[in-house]
């Protein structure tokens, strides 16, 4: 899913004004989002139409750190450009086995069992943007 000109102007003051020498516009940046989005790549596999992962992976990093990015979905979902789902998915390693030879070497202290499970700290999250249905 890529926004038209028009869908973009809807949301163009919920952006941030770029500064300084920019090679991608928040426009070319906020559709390589969705884009990730859709199709659940890695942001390594974002196809080269969109430019340089690293930059729009760093843009949206900060985006989303300000809390510019809720307000972009918010204002997507009010104008019903799209409709986006965030999920939120917990993993604990103590579930995932490993394989022999994936644990490394052989340590040289004694395995020492945790004296409280809930000393690992509170458990990770990932965010999942998903798409409900195209506009």
């Amino acid at each position: 899913m890529e926004l038209t000109d028009a869908q973009y102007r809807q949301i163009e003051s919920c952006l941030p004004t770029p500064r300084g020498n920019v090679t991608l516009d928040n426009r070319q940046v906020l559709n390589a989002i969705l884009y990730v989005a859709e199709h659940g790549c890695k942001w390594r596999g974002l196809p080269k139409q969109f430019g340089n992962w690293h930059t729009i992976y760093t843009r949206m990093n900060r985006w989303s750190k300000s809390g510019v990015l809720d307000r972009v979905f918010a204002q997507l979902q009010q104008a019903q450009i799209l409709r986006v789902k965030l999920e939120a998915v917990a993993l604990d390693s103590t579930l995932v086995k490993v394989h022999p030879d994936g644990t490394g070497a052989l340590k040289k202290t004694a395995c020492k069992p945790l004296a409280a499970l809930a000393a690992d700290g509170p458990p990770r999250f990932i965010w999942l943007p998903r798409m409900l249905e195209r506009p």
